[in-house]
């Protein structure tokens, strides 16, 4: 097996992510643009994006991160606009889209235009969360998106295997259709809330940290294989024991939290920067054997899907917006009124992904009966050019849209505000605890050190407060900025000595990696105190 192109892709899809960070164009749309232009390079080998790689491989662990890194209260309280959308849209755009690519392309079959709206339905997970997280989307839109996205996978997948069953001739009812839907919602929530709880014992239980994320790491793999053995979904019991653990993350230990926090933002780095490039690396494969539909009229059936789309997603969100708050007074009691620039963003941030492009690659070539599938070639066409339209068109435009709407942010000062107010009283409570132990004469303690432990806890305390305060009149630095830099130029002078000490034989190079460890934790909390 030749891994070259495997570690050209990592590698290469990277450094881009990298580069991205330092210019204004979101890294998932430069990783697609550059693939779209490296396809064509000579030399540069083929990526086919494969669905048994995808669908069980890839999509699980950028779920599982996603969904632990949401807050599971945040998408409860915004339980019937995620449903409406992850669900309700879902289906609604299968049978919009389905039914306009068959009145658009001649030849196409309705039950193939079917495959094609289930294919081209769910926005995409990865590049929801890269781009509200880069645009800074209100809070509530952007748990919106995330529950959205989390969970529509499911959704689209159980809508492509009815209308592909039928397409195929497999004789697929709509009461079998139900069923099916069904029996993947409802066996894919089972499958995680039985998987939860004793995977979350496991994980309380183990005391070395590098077996705690060694069963992270194949939690998602687990979760969705399990659920997939009983035709389940697969995504929903990722999603469901991921929130779960995210949930009660502060049962495991420390050590753990911050192995396990490194060791996923890298897995999430490398996968999404991965799958944005690979979208783009797809167009030679989507291109090839276009055959009667190429030419003109290839485009104007991409951009009429990609209208559709896009159209059919505001016709969905609008009356989801507001129709429940005309019906129902409870809601208009409980919620404030909504304006129309909230719907408007979170209907124009639908982007496609590369769950599509691995449904739409799952394709069969052939029918039962033996022959051709007809317009596969085309499917998979107007998928890619609908996943390229939505990244580029709306990821692109998605920033100035929102800055144009004038949306309100999250209120910094606020949140800052609860913040302090939360570590006082979590100061006063470690206070009186101390007091408690230092009473006893078993937890004794010289005064310098019963004194330390009081300076830690005062230190913390009012880092919060001092982050109200206003710049440094003379260098234009937050007290965030300062303290974070005088700490580090501390830190950074024991880090020479103790090198230089390693260099003149004093010590060894293990007690340097143990010296240097200490003070990367040093560091690591003084930047955490001045960063959050």
């Amino acid at each position: 097996m030749d891994v070259m192109p495997l570690l050209l892709l990592v590698a290469g899809s990277a450094a881009i992510a990298a580069a991205a960070r330092r210019t204004p164009v979101p890294a998932p749309l430069l990783l697609v643009a550059v693939g779209l232009l490296v396809s064509y390079v000579p030399g540069v080998p083929e990526y086919t994006l494969d669905p048994d790689v995808v669908l069980p491989i890839i999509l699980p662990p950028l779920l599982h991160s996603a969904a632990t890194d949401s807050s599971y209260l945040d998408l409860r309280a915004q339980m019937r606009p995620v449903a409406l959308l992850s669900v309700g849209y879902v289906l609604f755009a299968t049978l919009v889209v389905g039914w306009a690519a068959y009145r658009i392309v001649p030849g196409l079959s309705l039950t193939g235009a079917l495959v094609l709206g289930a294919v081209v339905a769910p926005p995409d997970a990865v590049a929801a969360t890269a781009v509200a997280r880069r645009v800074g989307l209100p809070s509530r839109i952007t748990t919106i998106l995330q529950g959205e996205s989390l969970v529509n996978d499911a959704t689209a997948i159980t809508a492509y295997r009815v209308a592909l069953a039928a397409a195929v001739g497999e004789g697929a009812t709509w009461a079998g259709g139900i069923g099916e839907f069904l029996l993947a919602a409802v066996g894919g929530v089972a499958v995680g809330l039985v998987l939860m709880v004793p995977i979350h014992w496991l994980r309380t239980h183990l005391k070395e940290p590098l077996l705690q994320n060694t069963l992270s790491l194949l939690i998602p793999f687990v979760a969705y294989a399990a659920a997939e053995q009983f035709h389940a979904s697969g995504v929903l019991a990722v999603v469901v024991v991921a929130l779960f653990l995210g949930h009660r993350a502060w049962e495991v230990d420390f050590a753990t939290r911050l192995q396990e926090d490194a060791v996923w933002k890298m897995v999430a780095f490398v996968l999404e920067s991965s799958v944005f490039a690979l979208i783009g690396l797809q167009l030679p494969v989507v291109l090839r054997g276009l055959g009667e539909y190429e030419g003109g009229s290839a485009v104007w059936y991409a951009v009429a899907v990609f209208l559709v789309v896009v159209v059919s997603r505001f016709v969905w969100v609008y009356p989801a917006t507001f129709l429940p708050r005309l019906l129902s007074a409870r809601i208009r009691a409980r919620e404030d009124n909504p304006t129309w620039k909230a719907p408007f963003v979170i209907a124009w941030a639908g982007m496609r992904g590369v769950v599509s492009l691995a449904i739409a690659f799952s394709i069969p070539e052939h029918l039962h009966d033996g022959e051709p599938f007809e317009g596969r070639n085309l499917i998979l066409f107007l998928t890619f050019t609908t996943v390229i339209g939505t990244l580029v068109v709306q990821g692109v435009t998605l920033p100035p849209l929102i800055r144009l709407l004038k949306l309100p942010g999250r209120d910094q000062q606020a949140e800052t505000l609860a913040e302090a107010n939360a570590q006082a009283q979590a100061s006063r409570a470690a206070e009186r605890r101390l007091d408690e132990l230092l009473a006893d004469e078993r937890n004794a303690l010289p005064p310098p050190l019963a004194d330390r432990l009081r300076t830690v806890l005062d230190r913390r305390r009012n880092a919060v407060w001092e982050r109200l305060g206003a710049v440094n009149p003379v260098t234009g630095e937050t007290v965030d900025d300062t303290y974070r830099r005088l700490s580090g130029e501390m830190i950074g002078a024991e880090r020479a000595v103790f090198v230089k000490l390693r260099d003149l034989r004093y010590i060894d190079d293990e007690m340097l990696r143990t010296l240097l460890r200490r003070l990367d934790l040093e560091e690591a909390a003084a930047y955490r105190e001045a960063a959050e």
